[in-house]
């Protein structure tokens, strides 16, 4: 049974779905956080809560390979779009003649 489920609030897709909270062997405890994705049987991590001397802490889940991804697609974006505004209209002068 999940913690949304103790505390009788009502489900919502985009809500977080809290795990059951299991003690290590060093005495701390972990609640993990999911959320739905697109699709509601699709699960993405999200975090941890750490509990350890009754202070708790967020610990996110961080995907770096989507990060990586973005990184590379935005530098591959603006090098495409400097390109375009190169090719279009060149920022230096004409220096050629013409008429003579």
């Amino acid at each position: 049974m999940v913690i949304r489920d103790r505390s009788g609030l009502p489900a919502d897709d985009s809500a977080p779905v809290y795990g059951e909270p299991f003690e290590t062997s060093d005495g701390a405890i972990v609640i993990t956080v999911a959320r739905r994705g697109l699709f509601s049987t699709v699960m993405r991590p999200a975090g941890v809560f750490v509990v350890r001397d009754g202070s708790a802490t967020w610990v996110p889940a961080v995907d770096v390979d989507r990060i990586a991804l973005m990184g590379e697609l935005i530098g591959l974006l603006a090098a495409v779009i400097a390109s375009l505004a190169i090719l279009r209209r060149p920022p230096w002068p004409d220096l050629g003649r013409r008429g003579n």
